[in-house]
């Protein structure tokens, strides 16, 4: 540990020392002195001042991302206050997000506004989403419902693609490379003339894969390389009357021993604004994405096919919008959209549709000169679960020029899956269970029936859990409440922000045994039963010292609890064992730890610093995460205090130092794990060691501008 602390020393203080010399220059860099507010479109659809929101809403600038030298969504999602990436098996350990301690499943990803599709397991992985074009990242936290329906349950992140804005042709060549052989290489290209605007965007990335298991034979990641491709169109045909279009196609390949691995995801996006007065405003939009996975592990010995995975997923979606300003600040929304799904997949009996109809409208408005109201609601009508109503509402009034009091409480769904309804899926090599979908289960069952595979009784009686006539009983869409409070303080160089939230959860979608096999595997459906909640709290601060170093720190304290398990040990106790003693004590409400991979204490700190005589940078950033379990395995079916699965907290310390040369020429070098945490998986075999991180890496980065 020393040597750890012997690098972080050592580059701190040269951070510091950056920081010193500069400051007798007291040059300010104009961008990070700028007093211009930074305006997002995500929270209402329509372009607000961030400070003037009534919701919490986190914005990332192009320059933060580009000071920080990190290439893939997740890696920037990870620093900001609030959000815990979480590996996702499913998918080759890529990374979802967590937001107020809600899962990847219930959070909607969009590209300039449009859903980003392929969630192979629940979880969406975010590491394939290069962001070297990019203008901005807005993050919605809470219930979105009201404006974007299903998935949006727990929050929303959107990614603003940059314009075009110079007459001349411009650009950037990039070169990334780091540990593990991670070669990165973009190319941006856009310009902007008279009517027309268009820009060009290619991104490669190829790395060795790294291993978490190193006395497994092979990799966790194993070899790839994957290319994004992204081409975007601006017209004006008039003042009045603006098109966008843009498409967009991702290509990925692992290099898997035995067997083959390849992903695509391609989307056209085609939107024109129609400006019909200074006060009314038409957006008509088509967009269209399809989302493939192909997965195939061969035996070598006897070349049998042991697994043959297929996942094909297409969105059509077209949907009109229109903004009405009465006044100033008295702006009506409206919108309806529709979409049609389509997932052809190889565990799933047959291909499958989905299909729905939405309308939602938002009324922003100021009742009083320090009040601002936004109250809005959706209505989703879709082909395989109940009609859903989803409003919500919001309110900022300040209670200084400084200090405002923000609060908003809205409603939020998620429908059940393709997954959940008509999985269809056998787990040959896993110990033969099964696993039906609600629209399948019952010929499922029968099937089994049929073929004398379910277990009986001595006197005869099929080991089946539940009736007969229960299966295939419609599944509701799961739902939410969540509630913000909070109080946001502007003046001078500070900035803070601190919000107190609770997110309410009712008919979530759970496992269920159906049945037992005769060879003693279990046959499993779903079903709605959990009832959870998130609550804590959110801070936020900000701080400009002398002119060119920003200094930022955020928190959150969370506490994520079952609620069906806090009732029973409240009341009725539970049992479990001792790791230490192997003793079976009885256990209380105290020992109730909460839900799985939830984090009680989560903590950042930024500090970033411009010498604009040197046309140098730096910047320091730490991430620090409490500990948190990652699975019941004393057999009393929640994570309490006596499980042993726990990992220990820990901090990733990422550090960057930038410059620029001739003009054109940018170079960066880096670390990130800079204090090299691998950490322990203690679900683990016992000879078996798995790490959690694969360690420091360094990074250098050239950047050539024309």
């Amino acid at each position: 540990m020393s040597l750890n602390k012997n690098y972080f020393t050592i580059s701190f203080c040269f951070f510091l020392g950056l920081v010193t010399q500069a400051q007798e220059s007291q040059l300010k860099d104009s961008i990070l002195t700028e007093d211009l507010e930074e305006v997002v479109v995500t929270a209402t659809r329509t372009v607000r001042q961030l400070s003037s929101l009534p919701l919490p809403v986190t914005l990332i600038p192009q320059q933060q991302i580009e000071r920080t030298g990190v290439t893939r969504l997740n890696e920037i999602l990870s620093e900001q206050t609030g959000i815990v990436m979480t590996a996702d098996a499913t998918i080759g350990g890529g990374e979802g997000v967590q937001i107020q301690g809600i899962g990847s499943d219930y959070v909607m990803i969009l590209i300039d506004g449009v859903p980003i599709v392929g969630r192979l397991g629940g979880n969406l992985d975010l590491s394939r989403l290069a962001i070297g074009n990019i203008k901005q990242i807005e993050i919605v936290k809470g219930p979105s419902s009201a404006l974007f329906g299903s998935e949006a349950l727990g929050g929303v992140i959107n990614i603003i693609t940059e314009r075009p804005k110079t007459e001349k042709i411009s650009g950037q060549v990039t070169h990334r490379a780091a540990t593990f052989n991670n070669q990165n290489t973009t190319v941006s290209l856009n310009q902007r003339k008279g009517k027309l605007g268009y820009s060009l965007f290619v991104d490669r990335l190829s790395t060795d894969g790294f291993d978490l298991a190193p006395n497994t034979e092979g990799q966790t990641i194993n070899p790839f390389f994957n290319y994004t491709f992204n081409g975007r169109v601006f017209y004006d045909f008039t003042d009045n009357l603006q098109l966008f279009a843009s498409g967009r196609y991702f290509f990925q390949d692992f290099e898997v021993p035995d067997g083959t691995s390849e992903e695509r995801d391609g989307n056209a996006h085609l939107r024109i604004d129609h400006q019909l007065s200074k006060k009314s405003q038409f957006e008509y939009e088509l967009y269209y994405t399809n989302y493939v996975t192909n997965e195939q592990t061969i035996d070598p010995i006897n070349n049998d096919i042991l697994l043959d995975n297929d996942f094909d997923q297409q969105l059509l979606r077209p949907e009109i919008r229109f903004n009405h300003t009465f006044s100033e600040n008295n702006t009506l929304t409206l919108g309806a959209g529709y979409n049609f799904e389509n997932l052809d997949r190889s565990l799933f009996a047959n291909e499958v549709t989905f299909d729905s109809q939405y309308v939602f409208a938002q009324y922003d408005f100021k009742p009083l000169e320090k009040l601002n109201i936004i109250a809005g609601a959706r209505f989703d009508n879709h082909s395989e679960y109940n009609s859903q109503f989803s409003p919500k509402l919001s309110a900022r009034f300040e209670l200084t020029k400084a200090l405002a009091l923000k609060a908003s409480v809205g409603s939020g769904f998620k429908a059940p899956d393709f997954r959940q309804l008509y999985l269809d899926f056998t787990n040959a090599a896993g110990g033969n269970y099964s696993v039906f979908g609600k629209e399948v289960e019952a010929q499922g069952i029968q099937r089994l029936i049929d073929n004398n595979e379910i277990s009986e009784d001595e006197n005869g009686n099929l080991a089946i859990f539940v009736p007969l006539s229960e299966l295939g009983e419609p599944l509701d869409a799961e739902s939410s409440i969540g509630y913000n409070l909070g109080l946001g303080y502007r003046k001078g160089k500070i900035r803070g922000d601190i919000n107190f939230f609770r997110n309410d959860f009712t008919d979530l979608i759970d496992f269920l045994p159906l049945a037992s096999k005769r060879n003693g595997a279990n046959v499993f459906g779903y079903t709605n039963r959990e009832r959870v909640y998130t609550q804590g709290m959110e801070v936020d601060l900000h701080y400009q010292v002398l002119g060119n170093l920003r200094l930022s720190a955020g928190y959150q304290l969370l506490y994520a609890f079952d609620k069906d398990i806090e009732e029973q040990l409240e009341q009725e106790g539970a049992f479990a064992r001792n790791p230490e003693t192997l003793e079976t004590i009885r256990i209380g409400r105290e020992d109730y730890f909460g839900l799985e991979n939830r984090s009680r204490h989560t903590l950042n700190f930024k500090a970033f610093y411009e010498v604009p005589e040197w046309e140098a940078n730096a910047n320091l950033r730490v991430v620090y995460r409490s500990r948190f379990g990652l699975a019941d395995i004393n057999g009393n079916g929640y994570l309490d205090e006596f499980d042993d699965s726990f990992v220990g907290g820990f901090a990733l310390v990422n550090l960057s130092f930038g410059k620029t040369i001739f003009k054109h020429y940018q170079i960066q070098v880096g670390a990130n794990n800079l204090l090299d945490f691998q950490g322990s998986n203690p679900l683990a075999a016992q000879d078996n060691e798995q790490l959690i991180n694969p360690g420091r890496q360094f990074f250098g980065r050239l950047n050539i501008q024309f």
